[in-house]
């Protein structure tokens, strides 16, 4: 039978993370506490951070964008894993495939760009205090999320045109748990050099800028931090980048990790299971990153259920005496 150009054809296959069918019940109670509590502890540090005048900060406002994002990230990929287990499915149709692959990259961008931002942030605030509120005033820091979203956005939308381009002459089975482009260009019968091409070189302008910048602002740390006289001004100064620079490590880190694998093995599943790291594990820590190693998060958090429970109780009572 002659290869047939199936682009029209709705249905795609996500492999998963396994075919196994006695695995399935396993992921499933795996990922779904792991997505609720990635879901539920950034959408705590979003609710601390407005529901708190102190914490209305440039430092605290990236960071409430930034777990937004990661609630976004996640959210793309992750409840289409656990229906299709459910449904006992591996089905997902080729505009649902495109527009994960939108999304995707488009939340994995902002990923990147809101931690460059942050790194600035912490390089200002240690190495220009002074001039900090000037420099990083709210113009400014709604500016620099602005900027992060508008060229996430049209990145994300050139890779998901190039990716229109492609046309499939069999069977498409993607061995992975959701859309990913290199993947889906692999799988492509047309020509695909162009989407290469494209794909290689904003992975590495995207990739590369946004890291150097990080680098950079952190090598003016360091050096900024050698100056100081005390230790107690070096802990304290080191100590509000701390956290940020461990959400980095772990973010490219993980990153780094995936695409090293699917460069030294041809196991698809296998790249599929490290990037579980950067899709689900780095959203789900981020939170208690910043949680267990910030004063002010901490006493944000513990004042916000306080509140929430004399709310409640409030409200309950009021019930009984209507």
């Amino acid at each position: 039978m002659a290869p047939r150009n199936i682009t029209g054809n709705p249905e795609l296959i996500l492999q998963g993370l396994s075919e196994e069918p006695e695995l399935q019940p396993l992921i499933f109670g795996l990922f779904l506490p792991m997505y609720l509590i990635s879901v539920l502890g950034n959408l705590l540090i979003i609710l601390a951070v407005s529901s708190h005048s102190h914490l209305h900060t440039p430092m605290y406002f990236f960071l409430s964008n930034l777990s937004f994002v990661d609630i976004c990230f996640t959210s793309t990929t992750i409840p289409k894993m656990l229906w299709n287990i459910q449904m006992q499915s591996k089905i997902i149709t080729y505009e649902g495939c495109i527009i994960q692959i939108y999304f995707f990259m488009l939340f994995a961008g902002l990923d990147i760009f809101l931690l460059t931002v942050m790194a600035y942030d912490r390089f200002v605030a240690i190495c220009h205090p002074l001039h900090y509120k000037v420099i990083m005033n709210s113009h400014v820091c709604g500016m620099l999320v602005l900027v992060s979203w508008i060229i996430s956005v049209l990145h994300s939308l050139s890779q998901t045109l190039m990716a229109l381009r492609l046309s499939f002459c069999r069977e498409v089975k993607i061995p992975h748990y959701y859309c990913e482009l290199k993947l889906l260009i692999q799988l492509a019968c047309s020509e695909n050099f162009l989407n290469d091409m494209v794909m290689y070189f904003a992975a590495g302008l995207f990739g590369f800028g946004p890291f150097s910048g990080i680098l950079y602002s952190y090598s003016k740390i360091v050096s900024c931090i050698c100056r100081i006289s005390s230790a107690q001004g070096n802990y304290k100064a080191f100590s509000t980048c701390a956290s940020h620079l461990s959400v980095v490590s772990l973010f490219y880190c993980t990153a780094l990790g995936v695409y090293l694998s699917a460069a030294a093995t041809q196991s698809s599943h296998s790249s599929a299971i490290i990037s579980v790291m950067y899709n689900v594990v780095t959203p789900m820590l981020n939170p208690f990153i910043y949680s267990l190693r910030n004063e002010d998060i901490k006493r944000a958090v513990k004042a916000f259920f306080r509140f929430t429970v004399i709310k409640t109780a409030t409200c309950l009572q009021l019930r009984k005496g209507t």
